[in-house]
């Protein structure tokens, strides 16, 4: 819990229990890095904390404003966040069970560089989202066939 309050204190935010709660969620969420707001409140529910839905996300706004989450909008506006991190990365997402992955690829980190270059622009940032569906699942196969 002292790492969790010292967080929190270095963002510049008074802690709280519900906050300090909510960030050791997102600390543990180790199999699932992104998770929704509903998440974490079901997560704070089945723990028998007294947190509502309401209180998640006000934190999580917070949390986001401190720059100790980032919050994604990958599935239809469907807000998802997972904890900031010094090492870049990119996402996958599988259309057929919403699994998230997260990749790094040294290629495509230097192509951005490269097209921004091109354009006369310096690139400050970026987020790069893949949606995927796995090999040989019926709704690719049924798309080659109508490509045909």
């Amino acid at each position: 819990m002292a790492d969790q309050n010292h967080e929190l204190r270095k963002a510049g935010l008074k802690v709280t229990l519900p906050r300090v709660k909510i960030l050791q969620i997102l600390e543990n969420a180790s199999e699932q890095h992104h998770l929704s707001a509903e998440d974490v409140y079901k997560t704070l529910l089945d723990a028998g904390e007294d947190v509502g839905l309401a209180t998640v996300y006000r934190v999580l706004t917070q949390f986001e404003s401190a720059g100790l989450v980032i919050r994604h909008n990958f599935d239809g506006g469907h807000a998802v966040f997972e904890l900031s991190q010094e090492e870049h990365h990119d996402h996958m997402v599988c259309l057929e069970s919403g699994e998230i992955i997260e990749f790094f690829d040294e290629t495509i980190e230097r192509r951005q560089q490269e097209i921004a270059e091109e354009h006369g622009f310096e690139l400050v940032d970026h987020a790069l989202v893949l949606y995927v569906r796995p090999l040989g699942s019926r709704a690719t196969r049924q798309e080659g066939i109508q490509k045909k």
